[in-house]
């Protein structure tokens, strides 16, 4: 009788003990979700600022969030004052206004935006700021932590934590190009995020806050810190970056088969050109509207995105071929490429 008692009291007491040590193991998993966010959000939230800014349309004299202006995030990321943040938040705008952690307040001036990538540098001139740390985009896993700081709202230095909910997305810019490598996060996003830090566990930054699809849940983007760090590289050296252009407007069309196959081309797409502007590289070179683009520098094109990315700095002003189909015909021209210019 007592073993059978014991027999049948031993699994219940297991039981009981497999369920106390889950609890703790639950119990321990939270403590360190939350220490991991709390310790990032104190390693990085000094080095956060709040962006408030003036458009150029107006002559009102201008006090902060005085309904003229705009604000977004921005975070220092060099001790002497550089700031990077989204080209949307200060671009064409007539002051900027930097507010730190501490509610100090600085005026700021633009060393150089890139509306193609949506981001930005400015400076400001301040005694020895905390700058943030970097990390690797391309070190990033589909789940890690992802930590959002900001100021959504005009909220200041706001913390949200979500993970890293996919590598690889593609994001249109408003200038039409393609942004490459952009990172979906469901950390909440709202607008005043812009140009924030996403930082991981450790508290390093991998990633710029850029946009949020609104009517919906959990899909916000980053731009990946890798691509960040060349383009603030080259806009605190040159102010901007220098890309190439042809000038031409197209869109993405199917490659009719008889043609592809008579010609023995890779493409199943191409690009059809609808018009060219008045005195650029393409209506120079020769073609015409209704030709359809499928080769480019040598390299096989067949989508817009992918001509933007052959056109980049090192083709200013290098010759290079172009071909078409027209109608029928197989040609190919000589262009050289030109520096894009935005025009504020």
């Amino acid at each position: 009788m007592n073993q059978k008692f014991e027999f049948l009291a031993g699994p219940n007491i297991a039981a009981e003990q497999m369920s106390s040590a889950v609890q703790i193991d639950e119990t321990d998993l939270f403590d360190a979700y939350s220490k991991a966010v709390v310790r990032a959000s104190e390693l990085v939230s000094p080095s956060v600022v709040k962006i408030e800014v003036k458009q150029k349309s107006g002559n009102r004299r201008w006090r902060p969030n005085d309904g003229v202006g705009g604000s977004g995030s921005g975070f220092v990321f060099t001790p002497d004052g550089f700031i990077l943040t989204n080209s949307h938040v200060v671009s064409s705008v007539e002051r900027i206004h930097a507010v730190l952690n501490d509610g100090n307040r600085f005026d700021a001036s633009l060393v150089g935006d890139d509306p193609d990538t949506d981001l930005a540098v400015i400076r400001i001139n301040a005694p020895v700021l905390q700058a943030v740390r970097f990390g690797s985009s391309n070190d990033l896993k589909v789940g890690q932590l992802a930590i959002a700081i900001g100021n959504p709202y005009g909220f200041q230095t706001t913390v949200t934590a979500g993970v890293v909910s996919a590598l690889g997305r593609s994001l249109r810019a408003k200038s039409g190009r393609l942004i490459d490598d952009v990172i979906q996060t469901d950390a909440a996003l709202n607008p005043g995020n812009s140009g924030g830090p996403l930082v991981d566990s450790a508290g390093r930054v991998i990633g710029v806050n850029t946009a949020t699809i609104m009517p919906a849940q959990g899909l916000c983007f980053a731009i990946a810190i890798d691509t960040a760090k060349f383009v603030a590289s080259r806009l605190m050296r040159d102010g901007r970056i220098r890309r190439s252009y042809i000038g031409v407007a197209g869109q993405n069309v199917p490659m009719l088969r008889r043609v592809a196959h008579h010609y023995g081309l890779p493409n199943k797409n191409g690009i059809l050109v609808i018009s060219m502007d008045e005195g650029s590289p393409a209506k120079n070179a020769g073609l015409q509207e209704g030709d359809v683009i499928y080769k480019f520098a040598g390299q096989t094109v067949e989508g817009i995105d992918e001509l933007h990315r052959q056109l980049s700095e090192e083709r200013v002003g290098v010759e290079e071929t172009i071909q078409v189909i027209r109608r029928t015909q197989d040609l190919e021209f000589r262009i050289i490429p030109l520096e894009r210019e935005f025009i504020n």
